[in-house]
């Protein structure tokens, strides 16, 4: 059974989240999957009965609540937070499309999350989560506060509408590669109804490029218009060659385990460990922060 602190934490952190939004209430109570009623009802102590135990745990899961004395971890601006902040700042001032492929664990989704928690009107979907078509368009209407429930054309139709009323919008789509075909159809056709008014960011890795390139070499409808639609070329932050991608590598490990490292830590030991992986890194440190918590 989830406890009474942890609902206080969660709808404590919750309602930060909203006043960093700028969002009205019931639209933040939409984007983080809450009826607006029972929102309001949290925000005023009543916890009880109001959304099960489970449901909680999911909402501090996905919109990554801090618990307890957990540490805030610190953003760096590595060179592929830079790059990627850079690009997504100008699909989103400028209503245009980038598609970016690149190696994992550079902390290109760091960069992305970021930048759609710290920027009104930008949404960040995982499509390894929405493969779909369906759950695909359903998420993205339940970023942006549309409701994203009943039938599908209706979800569809008022998502567009609501987007294209935006004077600014930005979706940036994730582990692109991951996305069903039908998903694939119906992003190009997102792409058209929202043309000139909303900001497109696909990424992912090696998976993506692939699977465009095969979609586009053997014909298959809607892979070489949509590779078009974002610009025809793949963006990359890492660069070319063994020697060049150890370094890059390293320095970034560097620079986010020296913020956020406990006091008296080896660094040199701890980079050792890591192999170049900022993942390994994170992991270490927290190990490192509970210990020292104990």
């Amino acid at each position: 059974m989830v406890s009474t602190d942890f609902k206080k934490q969660v709808v404590s952190q919750l309602m930060e989240l909203e006043q960093t939004s700028q969002l009205p209430s019931s639209r933040f109570a939409t984007t983080i999957g809450i009826d607006p009623g029972r929102w309001s009802r949290l925000k005023k102590g009543d916890l009880k009965g109001v959304l099960s135990d489970s449901r909680f745990i999911t909402i501090a899961r996905e919109q990554e609540i801090k618990m307890g004395a957990q540490k805030d971890w610190k953003t760096v601006n590595t060179s592929t937070f830079a790059y990627i902040t850079s690009l997504l700042a100008t699909c989103h001032s400028e209503s245009i499309s980038v598609l970016l492929v690149d190696m994992a664990d550079i902390g290109k989704t760091h960069a992305a999350k970021h930048y759609a928690r710290a920027n009104r009107d930008a949404v960040y979907l995982d499509c390894s989560q929405v493969k779909s078509k369906q759950l695909f368009v359903r998420e993205i209407a339940r970023r942006f506060g549309v409701s994203n429930t009943g039938r599908y054309a209706d979800v569809y139709r008022d998502l567009v509408f609501y987007i294209n009323t935006l004077p600014n919008a930005l979706i940036i789509i994730d582990e692109a590669g991951d996305l069903k075909y039908d998903a694939f159809l119906e992003l190009k056709a997102l792409w058209n109804a929202t043309e000139g008014n909303v900001g497109w960011f696909m990424m992912g890795a090696d998976g993506l490029k692939a699977k465009l390139n095969r979609g586009i070499d053997s014909k298959k409808v809607g892979f070489a218009e949509l590779f078009r639609r974002y610009g025809s070329s793949f963006r990359q932050v890492s660069p070319a060659g063994r020697e060049a991608v150890d370094e890059f590598r390293n320095d970034q490990v560097a620079l986010v385990a020296k913020a956020n490292l406990p006091q008296g830590t080896d660094i040199q030991k701890l980079l050792k460990s890591s192999r170049g992986s900022l993942t390994n890194v994170r992991n270490i440190i927290q190990v490192m922060n509970r210990r020292h918590e104990i």
